[in-house]
C-alpha cells in the first residue's frame, strides 16, 4: 500500500504518530517512516526530548513540530484573561479556556511574562524565541507555524537564526520544567 501512494500517486513520504510504525514497515518490507509528528513547546517537552531521541539516533527519524507558541498563550494573548475574538472564546475550543483559566494555565503565564522580558533584553519577540528555541532541540527537522494573518506569519518568519547555550540554559532555568530521561534518572 505504502509502494502505492508513495509510486502512483504523488506522495512523498508517510509519517505515523506511534514508533511501532517502525516495526511495522520493517516486518512488511514497507518504506520506514521518516518524520514524527509531534507538539513541542516550552509547557511540551517530554516527547521529543526524552521519548523521540532514540529514533532520531537509531533509525534517522527526525520531529515536525506543531504548536511552538502552544495555542496563542507563549504570545502574551492571554495574560489578561481570555480576549473576545480568541481562539479560546470560540466554539469548540472550551479546553483552550479551560487551559489557560486553571491553575497550571496562570503559573505557565507567569513564566511567559518572563520569557517576554528575555526575548526583549534579546531583541527578538516572544514568538520568536520561542519558535527558535523549538528549532534547537536536535531532533526537530522543521516546526509547523499557524498564524491567523500576514504580520504574524512575517514575525515568525524572522525568528532568531541561532540559539546559544546561555540562553537555552537561562529558558531551561526560567521554565524549570527540563525532561529528563530515565538513563539520566538513574545516575
Amino acid at each position: 500500500m505504502a509502494e502505492m501512494l508513495i509510486g502512483n500517486h504523488g506522495v512523498l513520504f508517510l509519517s505515523f504518530w506511534h514508533q511501532e510504525a517502525y516495526s511495522v514497515a520493517r516486518q512488511f518490507n514497507l518504506i520506514p517512516p521518516v518524520c514524527e509528528q509531534a507538539e513541542y513547546h516550552y509547557f511540551q517537552r517530554d516527547k521529543v526530548e526524552v521519548q523521540l531521541p532514540e529514533l532520531y539516533h537509531k533509525i534517522g527519524v527526525g520531529a515536525m513540530t506543531w504548536s511552538p507558541l502552544a495555542c496563542g498563550l507563549i504570545t502574551g494573548k492571554y495574560s489578561d484573561g481570555v480576549p473576545e475574538c480568541s481562539r479560546a472564546a470560540m466554539k469548540g475550543y472550551q479546553w483552550l479556556k479551560e487551559r489557560v483559566n486553571s491553575e497550571e494555565g496562570r503559573r505557565q503565564l507567569a513564566k511567559i511574562k518572563e520569557l517576554h522580558l528575555l526575548a526583549d533584553r534579546l531583541g527578538c519577540t516572544a514568538a520568536q524565541l520561542a519558535i527558535a528555541w523549538c528549532l534547537r532541540s536536535e531532533g526537530v527537522s522543521s516546526v509547523l507555524l499557524g498564524v491567523s494573518n500576514t504580520d504574524q506569519l512575517l514575525e515568525n518568519l524572522g525568528i532568531l537564526s541561532q540559539m546559544n547555550p546561555q540562553t537555552i540554559t537561562e529558558i531551561d532555568a526560567l521554565l524549570g520544567n527540563k525532561p529528563h530521561s530515565k538513563k539520566e534518572s538513574r545516575a
